[in-house]
């Protein structure tokens, strides 16, 4: 070894199905426990991940269970990067997208705060999409340990 230390990965493969986004959320969550999250760290990762599979099948899919989402964690030293991506259509206008309260799917009661909410819990944030191939979201929080809280 050559005294750095390597990334803990993990890769989620899944169906575009809404009933998937809680096994998704749990098992992020679950991978992330080792870093002893507080539960608002916890919370807001859980929140992030349902956001971003959530436009996946929605957006990326139009609510076609027969797209594949997938779901990369890393954790490397304090930090945790979440990638989330699709093979579906894309986002037209990504500046437009990313505006807090847009939506593209009105009729379906969206809140079009997704993107600000990831934008918002996680320290970096980052959207590559093309039209016809797909989008990728990666995030990176910095988790402070609840075992640094009372040392």
């Amino acid at each position: 070894m050559n005294g750095q230390s390597q990334a803990n990965v993990m890769t989620l493969q899944f169906s575009s199905r809404s009933e998937n986004e809680a096994f998704a959320r749990v098992a992020v969550a679950a991978f992330v426990s080792q870093l002893d999250p507080t539960l608002d760290e916890l919370t807001d990762l859980k929140t992030v991940i349902s956001e971003a599979v959530t436009n996946c099948i929605i957006h990326g899919y139009d609510n076609e269970p027969t797209g594949m989402v997938s779901i990369t964690a890393a954790i490397e030293g304090e930090d945790i990067t979440l990638t989330v991506s699709d093979q579906g259509q894309g986002i037209e206008d990504i500046e437009l997208a990313r505006q807090p309260l847009f939506t593209s799917k009105p009729d379906m009661e969206r809140s079009g705060m997704g993107f600000t909410i990831m934008e918002n819990f996680m320290d970096e944030f980052e959207v590559t999409t093309e039209l016809g191939v797909g989008t990728t979201i990666r995030m990176k929080k910095r988790i402070e340990s609840k075992k640094a809280l009372y040392n």
